[in-house]
């Protein structure tokens, strides 16, 4: 055999290699994002720093957060923010001159009744939370929903990190609609609107107990992700909670305690991802994980497991 023809042969096996080696590549990066597992912060860190604050994001995304989770409502004047309660919550909150607002003054800091400049004479960080012991006081407020995103994903720039996910639900159900907030398609439109402002369309999915949002969601802006969240005491079947919805959204969200072998298989039958919630203790995160979950919302971050 020529020197010529031993060289242009080893060239041909070297450029298959190649070829192989790229096709196997490009073949475990599809596998590595097909399997990527997505960790949410529920509102933000709620066990370790006040819920639903630009604090609480930065410490998510510090523990390995893939994706924010967050609750939003509307101000009198129109502006989006965050917060669990369409109203001051008396576990957390401490009004202007310091004193704690208590149960019966709550609903009355109608967040919808006040514009965005009144919100913010209101502490919501200063007192804690007893039911999460760990949680650091700090002083802090309810932040604008363009404030999160803004500070959010400069954070994770500066700390080389992904940019995160946001996992944002509309707290509206129909008993209160013209009360605690507006309708769902004048919600909606609001939250789209800072979303589409700040152009993370393609990082966002919009939750919700209430499927009116969802729905709508749907129609007028199909290219945003939904997620159907379900309380533990929902006794519906699976199927009759998509047929009352009328699709098959992106994500299925229950209760932690409602997740089994069953579940999971009818959500893969439906190409559904599958993301409990509020997951707080490591082993059940680890039975989750297990059974085949897409993702996890917990209140600690600091639980997060990356095998």
């Amino acid at each position: 055999m020529s020197y010529q023809l031993i060289n242009r042969n080893l060239l041909v096996i070297l450029f298959a290699g190649l070829i192989v080696f790229s096709c196997t590549s490009i073949k475990q990066n599809k596998m590595e994002r097909n399997y990527s597992f997505d960790w949410q912060g529920h509102r933000g860190a709620r066990g370790l720093v006040p819920e639903n604050t630009i604090p609480a994001m930065y410490k998510a995304i510090d523990l390995g957060a893939s994706t924010l989770e967050m609750d939003v409502v509307i101000t009198k004047d129109k502006q989006v923010i965050l917060s669990h309660e369409p109203f001051f919550n008396h576990e957390i909150t401490s009004k202007p001159d310091g004193a704690p607002v208590s149960i019966q003054e709550e609903k009355q800091l109608n967040i919808f009744q006040m514009s965005f400049a009144a919100t913010q004479r209101y502490d919501v960080g200063l007192r804690g939370n007893a039911r999460f012991p760990q949680q650091q006081k700090i002083p802090v407020t309810k932040p604008l929903l363009l404030q999160v995103i803004d500070s959010a994903d400069a954070y994770a720039r500066q700390q080389h990190k992904a940019l995160p996910f946001y996992n944002i639900e509309t707290k509206t159900q129909p008993a209160t609609d013209g009360i605690f907030h507006p309708d769902p398609k004048s919600f909606v439109d609001l939250l789209v609107a800072v979303i589409q402002n700040k152009k993370i369309t393609d990082r966002v999915t919009i939750q919700s107990f209430d499927i009116r949002t969802l729905q709508y969601l749907h129609q007028q802006y199909p290219v945003i992700s939904t997620v159907l969240l379900i309380e533990g005491d929902d006794k519906r079947t699976l199927q009759q909670q998509l047929a009352d919805l009328g699709y098959i959204p992106y994500a299925y969200s229950p209760h932690y305690s409602l997740v089994n072998a069953a579940m999971v298989a009818e959500c893969k039958k439906h190409n559904m991802q599958l993301i409990p919630w509020t997951v707080n203790n490591l082993a059940e995160m680890k039975r989750l994980r297990l059974l085949g979950v897409n993702g996890i919302i917990s209140d600690y971050p600091n639980l997060f497991y990356f095998p």
